[in-house]
């Protein structure tokens, strides 16, 4: 009975998470799902308060994170990011789609996938259709490293400052065995996607036709006349910005319902923004989305059909106007922030102070409002997040989690480390990541060699299902609060495709990295 009533209890807060009732936040469900866990007897009271106080400091690291990804973003990081990949591409969408994998690799490892998904998306779309390329080789790149490439560093994932904590690892330490693997699932990552989006990146891959780059009108898409006139959607005006149902004249005027800013912002990053990374587009003149208008630009299933360069846009410029400066305060800022992590630790300071004075740097130079940063920081989530670790602990206490402990590997042996991937990423698309994670970590903390397993699994494997992790569900949630929602055959297929192969590869340099280091 037990083992049911926890259950129902963890579906009820997944299910709510991913549906988001009226745009509630998630923790409305979570919160009284913990609460009852602990009146019924699931979880004592003394062990869920032993499970917040434990989880504390990793949620403070994460709002710390999330709001510097979002200061970030409001310094110009990500529009500066698009830029330069746009100018290095040169028009090729071949060499837009390694750039794009570096971005998004880089961004994943130091701000976080939820980063990726809210921040770099749109801009990588807008890039992407500014150059006059397919966009969703690049956008499918985006939301693959986003849970694929965040397995570097603490930072990059929660489910990273959780096991960090179990397996008493440092900073420098766990970068140091996750950076064999990192490379390695990237890698494969790219030589897959590049294979199977090969058409979408050939030069030819547009068809010629007079009327200029057009996305289906039909699917909520846009198109962009030959005088910049948009139809059916959005229109990419001359900063090559993009955003679902906004339109952008030659001159700067706005038709079909919004704006898109001159800095290349994508405008609709509502409801989801504020979900993961607290930030997004803004619209022109620093007005917000309105209620129920939700979402990005579309990515997965969007095909760009001409190769004709968008009227008044830069073909080499594609996200920013010429004269974007260099963030430079803010890209330093990043960079301190970085090597404060590895610092930090051997001091004894946890590195949710170091990201919070990274944000705060920021923060004061651009003066931002207290209110804002309360809100950016996303107490919402962070709620949701120490509830779940409450609800999961019932699970974890119940029958499931009994039979899951038999099943669990002991040792860090080769054979071992791929059980353990393996449950992680079964656990992963079928419970959610984050959930995963919290039930399988006391169950493989006395390994540091069965713990950086789990990250493989549960960080790798949501890239095969939609309810895989929290940052897809919110990719996928976007791009359907645009009515524009990706096409799931196609999403199961390359996921299929790149979860084994990255599994494999993945496990296999992270046994060579614990052979080198004799753990």
């Amino acid at each position: 009975m037990t083992t049911v009533v926890s259950l129902v209890l963890l579906a009820g807060v997944l299910g709510f998470a991913v549906a988001r009732p009226a745009r509630l936040p998630e923790a409305v469900a979570a919160v009284p799902a913990a609460v009852i866990a602990v009146v019924a007897g699931l979880v004592p009271w003394r062990d869920a308060v032993h499970e917040l106080a434990e989880l504390g400091p990793t949620v403070g690291f994460l709002a710390a994170v999330l709001l510097l990804a979002y200061l970030a973003d409001e310094s110009g990081v990500f529009r500066y990011a698009g830029a330069v990949a746009a100018r290095w591409s040169r028009g090729s969408a071949q060499r837009l789609f390694g750039m794009v994998f570096i971005l998004a690799s880089v961004v994943t490892a130091a701000l976080s996938l939820d980063a990726t998904v809210v921040l770099l998306t749109p801009v990588v779309f807008a890039t992407a259709v500014g150059i006059s390329a397919q966009p969703t080789p690049h956008v499918y790149a985006c939301n693959h490293l986003a849970n694929s490439a965040s397995l570097l560093l603490p930072v990059s994932n929660l489910t990273n400052l959780l096991a960090m904590s179990a397996a008493s690892l440092s900073f420098l330490a766990f970068a140091g065995l996750m950076a064999l693997p990192w490379l390695a699932v990237i890698a494969v990552e790219y030589l897959i996607l590049r294979r199977y989006f090969a058409t979408d990146l050939r030069p030819s891959a547009a068809p010629a036709g007079g009327g200029g780059a057009q996305l289906d009108p039909a699917a909520g898409g846009c198109s962009v006349g030959p005088a910049g006139s948009a139809a059916g959607g959005c229109s990419v005006g001359p900063a090559g910005s993009a955003a679902g149902g906004c339109s952008v004249g030659p001159a700067g005027s706005a038709a079909g319902g919004c704006s898109v800013g001159p800095a290349g912002s994508a405008a609709g990053l509502g409801h989801p923004a504020d979900v993961a990374a607290g930030g997004g587009g803004r619209l022109a003149d620093g007005a917000r989305p309105a209620a129920g208008d939700a979402g990005t630009p579309s990515t997965a299933g969007v095909r760009v059909s001409s190769p004709a360069p968008v009227s008044g846009a830069s073909s080499e410029l594609a996200v920013v106007e010429p004269g974007l400066a260099v963030p430079r305060f803010a890209l330093v800022v990043l960079g301190v922030t970085l090597a404060g992590f590895a610092v930090a630790g051997p001091w004894g300071v946890h590195p949710a102070w170091v990201a919070l004075a990274g944000a705060l740097t920021l923060a004061v130079r651009r003066k931002e409002r207290v209110g804002t940063l309360v809100r950016k920081a996303n107490p919402g989530f962070c709620l949701f997040v120490l509830a779940l670790g409450v609800v999961v602990l019932a699970v974890s206490r119940s029958g499931l989690g009994t039979l899951i402990g038999r099943v669990t590997p002991d040792h860090a042996n080769l054979v071992g480390l791929l059980l353990m991937a393996g449950l992680a990423a079964v656990l992963a698309n079928l419970l959610n990541n984050l959930p995963a994670t919290l039930l399988l970590l006391p169950l493989a903390e006395s390994s540091p060699g069965l713990v950086l397993a789990v990250l493989l699994g549960a960080n790798i494997g949501p890239n095969l299902t939609y309810v895989g992790s929290l940052a897809t569900l919110l990719w996928r949630q976007i791009l359907h609060g645009r009515g524009q929602p990706p096409v799931a055959r196609e999403f199961l297929r390359l996921g299929a495709l790149t979860v084994p192969a990255c599994l494999a590869v993945g496990v296999l340099m992270l046994w060579v990295s614990l052979r080198v280091t004799g753990l």
